[in-house]
């Protein structure tokens, strides 16, 4: 069995990911950082339809936590899968904000650089002993890398420094058989940054070819797919998942 670490597959993107996976047969451990109830559901979720999964907490943010969560879920896979390792890590926690340059915090900065680039480069750094051979890496980054949206400049540019290391992981990590492609979602609809407001929906709507946002589950398919052995020649790929987002 395929068995995929998703981080922040509490909610959202995640979520959906989780699910996706869950239904191709993949064992699944997600994790969270402020809502068991939530990443339960998940879990209980995927449980009533004969999947098996996993909820661990970790914060992305607090790279020094690292280790106890690589134990944490050496643990978990021993007891659930009796495997020592796993197959697929999918870089998926994050948070949005909306602050135009001119008024943007260096605090918020830093937080938004620690959950973005710096957690998943160390976390990455951090289970790869425990990532097989032949598996595979999945970084969440954003078409506002690609198009520029008014207020999200650090976002879009972490997200940014996303696809340019997943290229160098595919590049570092080859020698193993492990491949690693980003995804980058256009406008989904989330509770990322508080989530669409109509007007904002419909302004979105209007700038994507296929005349709607997307859905969760829509870009959770994606991932899942790319986890899967059907893509296992695609690597180091940014994949926009967008609906032809100004195009």
């Amino acid at each position: 069995m395929t068995i995929v670490v998703i981080t922040g597959g509490s909610r959202g993107l995640g979520a959906a990911a989780a699910r996706a996976c869950a239904k191709r047969g993949m064992g699944v451990v997600l994790t969270y950082k402020a809502s068991p109830e939530s990443a339960m559901r998940v879990v209980d979720d995927i449980t009533a339809a004969g999947g098996t999964a996993v909820a661990l907490p970790l914060d992305v943010a607090d790279t020094a936590s690292f280790g106890e969560f690589r134990d944490a879920l050496q643990a978990s896979l021993s007891t659930t899968w009796n495997r020592q390792d796993f197959d697929g890590l999918v870089n998926n926690a994050g948070y949005g904000e909306y602050t135009p340059i001119a008024s943007v915090t260096e605090a918020q900065f830093d937080a938004l650089f620690s959950v973005h680039l710096k957690g998943p480069f160390f976390l990455t750094q951090a289970l790869l002993p425990l990532l097989a051979d032949g598996g595979q890496i999945v970084n969440m980054a954003s078409a506002t890398s690609r198009v520029a949206t008014p207020g999200v400049a650090p976002y879009a540019s972490f997200k940014g420094g996303m696809e340019v290391l997943t290229r160098y992981m595919a590049k570092e990590f080859g020698d193993r058989g492990i491949r690693a492609n980003a995804i980058a979602p256009g406008a989904i609809r989330t509770e990322l940054g508080g989530g669409l407001t109509d007007e904002f929906e419909a302004a979105l709507a209007a700038q994507t070819a296929l005349g709607r946002v997307g859905e969760p589950e829509e870009v959770g398919a994606v991932v899942a797919s790319l986890l899967s052995a059907d893509n296992r020649w695609i690597n180091a790929q940014t994949i926009e998942v967008a609906g032809g987002y100004v195009i």
